[in-house]
């Protein structure tokens, strides 16, 4: 029977936001992974109704 594994929606957001860093630009995994996790948290303390 195969494992799983669970991943929170938060990392799968940074995930995604880190995929789409380093697809358009030369940066490295772990920079774009920093990065990831500041856009995500910026994104998160934006008002409802201003999303």
């Amino acid at each position: 029977m195969p494992e799983t594994t669970f991943v929170s929606r938060y990392q799968r957001r940074v995930s995604f936001v880190e995929d789409v860093l380093r697809k358009n630009s030369k940066m490295g995994e772990e920079a774009a992974h920093e990065l990831a996790v500041q856009v995500v948290y910026a994104i998160d303390h934006i008002p409802e109704p201003t999303r």
